[in-house]
């Protein structure tokens, strides 16, 4: 198969969805590799890496007109124009992007399938989870940063002095995102809440994360309560492809004091945070309410070589099963498949379809895949 690499264009995204070890694992198996000139330069691979890996260095338009097309983050407005027939791996989180994209993937034809909705045989997110859990700690890191006075924050160190805790971090969201987030804040030396929807769940935070942490059970009055009281908050809500509810009104936010903090990890699926909006690397906070509000969608990509290695790590065993079989790779794998998005002009993800009111052109997975 020819596979093509692509240069990411969003702000500041110096990730790539392939290393020059995945593309001898390509190559051995005889399929045929093109990389966009600098892909990998801002994760540490050059173009005379890739070359030697056994890649051929292509420009733009080269580098999108292959069977199969290996990116990070989903394809923005001045990339349309290649999307055709191709398969096309990559983040799209369709549910919180604009909907133009979903549009243009269906009048291309395009057969994308999102890292962020294959499922593993026990329903985790394998390909999600590596940014899940650099975003989880990048949460509490930015947070900190902008509770300084000189950042415009309220002075608050999130750290342990001589013994005592400062800072009160509330974590809302207990999976990949909320328990890395969680673990940082604790290790910093906050103290730190999180709001969960399981009471089960909390035996397994204190036992793997911290029985330091204050657990409480989602509602409405007890999120109030927490983000009342915190200092920092992170969203961390996740519903498999779907739009993140709002579980943080924009009454809560002002009930927060002047200077606090919120991160919206969920914005890439739309933000749980009501006052959330995307914000970019190159202006990444905003002011609401007195509220300082951290939204970037692409968290993980100002750490490049670390995103890059733990993504591919977890993405490249399926980049060699489409290039062996195609999309013939989703028929043998039930995970694999619900990472289908789109196929032959039609939605094959219902939360993307009920998320931007598209149900009229929602297919089902295995009827999709059931077509040559």
């Amino acid at each position: 198969m020819k596979l093509g690499v692509i240069k990411e264009s969003k702000t500041l995204e110096h990730r790539v969805g392939l290393t020059p070890g995945g593309v001898v694992e390509l190559v051995v198996r005889g399929h045929q590799v093109q990389v966009e000139h600098d892909a990998g330069t801002g994760s540490g691979f050059t173009d005379e890496d890739y070359r030697a890996a056994g890649a051929s260095i292509v420009d733009t338009a080269t580098a999108w007109d292959n069977e199969l097309v290996v990116k990070i983050k989903e394809p923005i407005e001045s990339e349309y124009g290649y999307l055709q027939q191709q398969i096309v791996f990559t983040f799209f989180h369709l549910a919180g992007v604009p909907r133009a994209l979903t549009e243009t993937l269906l009048a291309a034809g395009t057969c994308a399938v999102a890292y962020e909705t294959v499922e593993d045989g026990h329903g985790r997110l394998p390909l999600l989870a590596p940014m899940s859990a650099m975003a989880g700690n990048m949460a509490v890191q930015m947070g900190a940063h902008y509770l300084a006075t000189c950042n415009g924050g309220k002075g608050v160190m999130l750290g342990q002095v001589l013994g005592r805790r400062h800072g009160r971090v509330l974590v809302i969201g207990d999976g990949v995102v909320g328990q890395h987030a969680a673990r940082t804040a604790i290790g910093l030396g906050a103290n730190v809440a999180m709001v969960g929807l399981f009471p089960d769940n909390a035996g397994r935070i204190h036992r793997d994360v911290s029985p330091a942490i204050a657990y409480f059970i989602s509602s409405a009055a007890a999120i109030a309560e927490q983000v009342g009281q915190a200092d920092l908050v992170v969203g961390a809500v996740l519903i498999h492809g779907a739009r993140a509810a709002h579980v943080v009104s924009e009454a809560m936010v002002r009930s927060m004091q002047p200077g606090s903090v919120i991160v919206d990890v969920s914005i890439d699926q739309g933000g749980c945070i009501e006052t959330a909006q995307v914000t970019t690397h190159a202006n990444p906070v905003f002011v609401r309410h007195d509220v300082i509000h951290y939204c970037v969608s692409n968290m993980p990509g100002v750490y490049p070589r670390t995103a890059t290695l733990a993504l591919t790590d977890a993405t490249l065993p399926y980049v060699l099963r489409l290039a062996d079989q195609g999309i013939d790779a989703l028929k043998d794998d039930s995970g694999f498949a619900k990472g289908l998005n789109t196929r032959k002009g039609y939605l094959t993800c219902k939360p993307v379809a009920e998320a931007l009111g598209l149900l009229s052109a929602y297919r089902d997975i295995g009827d999709s895949l059931s077509e040559a």
